[in-house]
């Protein structure tokens, strides 16, 4: 990851924990990790996790999420994955060799195509789908106003 990337993501965190104090990043990571601008492995590790049964897709979200954000591993790694899959209690060897198979890596791509068509281009987002047609919701995490003024709009 070119470095002015990983300025401009140190920064970002930084106005989120000004924003939100309660949340909280740990930047070690940025010392400690070779940060990779590609997220498709831990993309992929949620949906090899749900294939060992559909709970285990929102564990490994969490678990994660809480590995970059808190505990300064790379969830660009595949050992950090396989690690994270025996924390939450998958079959390590099952997912590992899930997380590379042409099956996954068809089902996430297929998940890219299908947000590129309800028109998202950057994440976190919101889509209100109604009937053919999506909008999408701005997002406001300390105002729901702007969510529930354009859902109005959009719903009458």
């Amino acid at each position: 990851m070119p470095e002015e990337m990983q300025q401009t993501l140190q920064a970002t965190w930084k106005r989120i924990q000004e924003k939100l104090p309660e949340t909280r990043f740990n930047f070690d990571f940025w010392q400690q990790c070779k940060p990779r601008r590609s997220t498709y492995p831990a993309c992929r590790a949620v949906i090899a996790a749900g294939s060992q049964g559909a709970a285990f897709t929102e564990t490994m979200i969490l678990a994660i999420q809480e590995a970059y954000y808190l505990y300064a591993q790379n969830p660009s790694d595949n050992k950090t994955l396989i690690q994270l899959a025996g924390n939450i209690g998958l079959d390590e060897q099952q997912f590992s060799e899930a997380l590379e198979t042409p099956a996954i890596h068809r089902l996430l791509e297929e998940e890219i195509e299908s947000s590129r068509s309800m028109g998202v281009r950057s994440f976190p987002a919101l889509i209100l789908q109604q009937g053919t047609g999506f909008w999408p919701i701005p997002v406001d995490y300390l105002n729901v106003g702007p969510i529930l003024e354009t859902l109005d709009m959009v719903l009458d």
